[in-house]
């Protein structure tokens, strides 16, 4: 997993944390975690995505 993807992912899990803590304590603040948690799973996503067709692209061009 490409170094950025796992920062993003590891920003998204601790978003998710904050915002279960958040919403347990009656919070509304909890909503903005959530937004963030959404951000950052988009950005793991698109990372790992990237990286996987660098690969396959440099694969072929090594062929």
């Amino acid at each position: 997993m490409p170094r950025l993807a796992l920062y993003a992912l590891v920003v998204c899990l601790l978003a998710i944390t904050a915002a279960v803590v958040s919403f347990a304590r009656g919070s509304w603040l909890g909503v903005v975690w959530v937004l963030m948690a959404g951000l950052s799973s988009n950005m793991t996503w698109y990372y790992v995505r990237r990286a996987k067709l660098e690969r396959r692209s440099a694969a072929s061009s090594g062929s």
